[in-house]
């Protein structure tokens, strides 16, 4: 199975910007959802952010107007650029994509390793 490989996490102060990318490392067909998720210190994963192949969005109410996830479909990347960070926002952030890496393959779904995001007040 195809890793995904993650990108742009870091330690900003309090309003600061990062954007994350996330890829497969190897060939990849294509992707349905594209999602990020988040970890934070002593509690359960959350779903953060999600976009399907027709571009429809969501996101967790924390998030909403600070946060934009967006695909590259020839890449098979997914970005999520985070603005106006809150200490709140500290976590690992993962990546999900639920995709095929080649036609005669089912759908699968493929985690990344997760990347680190500290926002410091």
């Amino acid at each position: 199975q195809v890793q995904l490989v993650e990108s742009g996490g870091g330690l900003v102060q309090a309003g600061g910007s990062l954007r994350l990318s996330c890829a497969p490392a190897g060939s990849f067909l294509g992707s349905t959802v594209m999602s990020w998720y988040r970890q934070a210190p002593g509690k359960q994963r959350e779903l953060v952010a999600n976009i399907t192949h027709t571009g429809l969005t969501t996101y967790v109410d924390s998030v909403k107007g600070r946060f934009t996830i967006s695909r590259d479909d020839p890449k098979n990347t997914v970005y999520l650029q985070m603005s106006n960070l809150k200490p709140e926002d500290t976590g690992v952030y993962y990546c999900y994509i639920k995709g095929k890496e080649a036609p005669w393959l089912a759908e699968l779904d493929y985690w990344g390793q997760g990347t680190q995001v500290t926002v410091s007040s």
